[in-house]
């Protein structure tokens, strides 16, 4: 196991957490917060996007308790899309829900005024965050801010994180609609614009958040296993605000999407994109998760989804010891005129076989705070 330099670390239960009540420097503003700590050792968190619906936040305790009656397992945090369409504000009651079902939320703030993808959003550049255009409210929008200071006023902890799946083009933050690999546009010459203004925007987040008292925050750096455009200057690296703003590490996954495709299992995934996050990790020792992982049915091959999630569980336990959470998106929906079913109970032989994995003693469902 990894040395982790912890000072004085509290651990709490779940029940004990939950119950109660502008820059691009490289230097980050102190924070003195609580953040979570990996399980105990040998062991792995359990959590979910437990099915929140497509807009990813249909937030409600009676989904949360489906998804779990179904995994006949508890889930360590619930995962849901905080989204900007009308403006950037707070999810109070999507937080508040979960706080109530007695779980941990997870909120992914993303920084889009639509779910068109593979194109710039036409009002969140990363310089715009960068500029503090949306620090204070404007029209239908609270503000940074604003939604630092709600964060903070929680006064129980809260996982988030800014800019999903970075690497991939077909959100908005993604380098190529934010500068792409020119390098005489903004800041740093020896450094690509795009991937150096996603990483400016997301310090430029953080150290408003600490400035407002929200040191409740744990901030999560999100990649996708492969990425898009597969350029050098997209390499996650090149994303990462750094170990004094970031304190877990994340990778999302998926064996099959659509047909065309193909299917791919998770060892192999993992095992093109953790030797680059490892690299990251070990600056600041950060704690490595699979924030996003699953698969599709595939009817004209029955069982097909079960062996994957059963061979996932077994190369999850065997090959990367490291990884200290998994969460799986448990959603359907139709892309490209395929439906694409995630769910764990897709089938009843999936629904047996993550059943069977998530049975397994090492997943925890409690997490644990301590210092920074």
């Amino acid at each position: 196991m990894r040395a982790r330099r912890l000072i004085a670390p509290l651990l709490l239960t779940a029940a004990a957490v939950l119950t109660g009540a502008a820059t691009g420097s490289s230097a980050p503003p102190p924070s003195t917060g609580e953040v979570l700590l990996p399980p105990a050792a040998g062991r792995v968190y359990h959590a979910a996007n437990p099915g929140f619906g497509g807009g990813e936040s249909g937030v409600t305790g009676e989904r949360i308790q489906a998804f779990e009656k179904l995994a006949g397992r508890r889930i360590a945090w619930a995962y849901f899309s905080n989204n900007w369409f009308r403006g950037v504000n707070f999810p109070a009651r999507d937080i508040d829900a979960i706080y109530r079902s007695g779980h941990l939320p997870f909120v992914r703030l993303m920084a889009r005024s639509s779910f068109r993808d593979y194109a710039p959003d036409r009002r969140y550049s990363m310089q715009s965050i960068i500029d503090g255009d949306w620090d204070g409210p404007r029209p239908g929008s609270q503000g940074l801010r604003s939604w630092c200071r709600q964060a903070a006023a929680l006064g129980r902890p809260l996982l988030a994180e800014f800019g999903t799946e970075v690497n991939g083009a077909w959100f908005p933050w993604n380098g190529r609609w934010n500068g792409g690999r020119r390098r005489d546009g903004y800041g740093d010459p020896d450094l690509a614009d795009g991937p150096e203004r996603f990483r400016d925007a997301y310090r430029h987040i953080v150290s408003l958040c600490r400035a407002e008292g929200a040191d409740n925050i744990t901030w999560f750096f999100h990649v996708d296993a492969d990425g898009q455009p597969a350029a050098r200057w997209n390499r996650a690296a090149a994303y990462y605000p750094g170990a004094g703003f970031i304190d877990w590490i994340g990778v999302s996954f998926y064996g099959s999407l659509l047909r065309r495709y193909g299917t791919e299992q998770l060892r192999a995934g993992l095992e093109r994109s953790l030797p680059a996050l490892r690299r990251l990790a070990a600056d600041g020792d950060k704690p490595l998760a699979l924030l996003e992982f699953g698969t599709r049915e595939e009817r004209s091959r029955p069982g097909r989804k079960a062996r994957w999630i059963a061979r996932a569980g077994r190369d999850l336990r065997r090959h990367f010891p490291e990884i200290d959470a998994v969460s799986w998106w448990n959603e359907a929906y139709r892309e490209a005129g395929e439906q694409v079913d995630l769910r764990i109970d897709s089938s009843a032989s999936a629904l047996d076989a993550y059943r069977a994995v998530a049975a397994a003693r090492r997943f925890a469902t409690d997490p644990r705070f301590g210092d920074r």
